[in-house]
């Protein structure tokens, strides 16, 4: 399915990847105790500015800062959208 939404510039649409629900122990974490995924796959890019061209490509896991990027929800599924700048990291 095709995202009806094109980024302008240097932002990038990333889908969150899901947060961890229990430890590596077995323990069940509550929504409230949830930290923030910082890690996501990017679904759609800009073309960058005319003086410098984005660098990622769709299908990039890539790592972000815990409060970069503005929330947003498209046919039900939550992404954000960022500046390619408060992306830390290619995966």
């Amino acid at each position: 399915m095709a995202l009806n939404i094109k980024p302008l510039a240097d932002r990038v649409l990333v889908e969150p990847q899901q947060a961890e629900t229990k430890t590596e122990s077995g323990i069940i974490i509550p929504d409230n105790a949830k930290e923030k995924p910082q890690k996501g796959i990017v679904v759609a890019v800009g073309k960058g500015t005319k003086d410098e061209p984005t660098t990622v490509k769709v299908g990039d896991a890539v790592l972000y800062g815990k409060y970069a990027g503005t929330e947003l929800k498209l046919e039900g599924t939550d992404y954000l959208i960022m500046r390619e700048s408060d992306i830390l990291a290619i995966v």
